[in-house]
């Protein structure tokens, strides 16, 4: 037999080589299936909007209460600022995120849910704290001066961090409710408002002790006690009875001069801080403490703040206050929103 030279031996490898690697490079990432090599499938492009979209393309229309006008924002720079308006730039970053997801839910529920009372034909929302409190970019720059800089970029931060993101329950926007501090418990929905909302139920919030707003006082004259309600008094110094407190330890009902009020109609007749409230008679005054700054119901925004001084994350933070929801991608909710140009 004749003998193979190393050199002919080297040059037949080499040539196969060229020829079979080319070929195992085509397909990087394969399987094997029925004895034949096929590619793996790769996914087709997400028909969703992109966080991109959501800021360019989607536009929420603000009824700008001073000038009387519909103005129309991007979306998320709406939510910079609602949250620049809502919030104090020295809260923790946690809690900023939290609150941007509350916003951003409160708008994409309002949008998708027709016109709503109280807003003028065309636009989506006011500028009012009836809604979210919301200040155009120049508006925070007269406000904050040489502060603007750095006051939004943490806003700014916590809101890029949560682009398109909103809570749902059962696949829906959620009505995501928020108030300024708690009496150390939220209260739940059916007990402020008719509706009750099993994701809006009362917690603990033992956090807000901590918030300047904890604890108010006012006083005001009988004369102008008794207008307000629309009662008279009894001339023995007594000013009501408490008959009953709701589980987040407000005052649900209270009877006065004989008339029976709930605590929010006191709340709003009187003009107080929290529906969490005493009072005493003093002469010709009435000296009412309140405990808590807002309705309530849904996240407190000091309690969500103590959360994150404690190392929570904006997650557990929603998840605490808004019970059984799910952060979910607010585009599959927002395609009838595209502005056409």
């Amino acid at each position: 037999m004749k003998q193979v030279k190393p050199l002919v031996i080297l040059i037949s490898v080499l040539f196969a080589m060229i020829i079979v690697i080319p070929s195992l490079l085509v397909f990087p990432f394969s399987a094997k299936e029925g004895g034949k090599l096929i590619e793996e499938s790769k996914p087709e492009s997400s028909p969703n909007l992109t966080t991109n979209t959501l800021n360019s393309e989607v536009e929420v229309a603000v009824y700008r209460s001073q000038a009387k006008t519909i103005e129309h924002v991007p979306l998320e720079e709406y939510v910079v600022g609602v949250l620049a308006s809502e919030m104090p730039a020295d809260f923790e970053l946690e809690a900023l995120k939290a609150q941007s997801l509350s916003a951003r839910t409160y708008i994409v529920k309002k949008m998708i849910g027709g016109q709503a009372v109280g807003v003028p034909e065309g636009a989506d929302v006011t500028d009012m704290v009836l809604h979210q409190v919301y200040k155009s970019k120049d508006e925070l720059k007269k406000l904050w001066g040489v502060d603007y800089e750095r006051k939004m970029e943490k806003f700014q931060e916590a809101v890029r961090s949560t682009a398109g993101q909103i809570l749902t329950y059962d696949s829906t926007p959620i009505e995501a409710s928020f108030f300024s501090t708690s009496n150390g418990y939220t209260e739940n929905s059916e007990d402020y408002w008719e509706n009750p909302f099993p994701y809006l139920t009362s917690v603990a919030s033992p956090w807000d002790e901590a918030s300047p707003k904890f604890h108010n006082q006012v006083t005001m004259t009988v004369a102008e006690f008794e207008q307000k309600l629309n009662i008279k008094l009894p001339s023995d110094g007594t000013v009501g009875k408490i008959i009953a407190r709701t589980p987040g330890k407000r005052v649900d009902t209270v009877e006065i001069s004989g008339k029976t009020f709930k605590g929010r109609e006191v709340r709003d007749q009187l003009g107080l801080s929290s529906s969490d409230f005493t009072w005493v008679r003093k002469n010709d005054q009435i000296v009412i403490s309140t405990k808590g700054y807002g309705h309530g119901v849904g996240m407190s925004q000091y309690g969500a703040n103590g959360m994150a001084e404690e190392g929570k994350t904006y997650q557990e933070i929603l998840t605490h206050y808004y019970k059984g929801t799910q952060i979910s991608d607010a585009t599959p909710y927002l395609t009838n929103f595209i502005v056409k140009n």
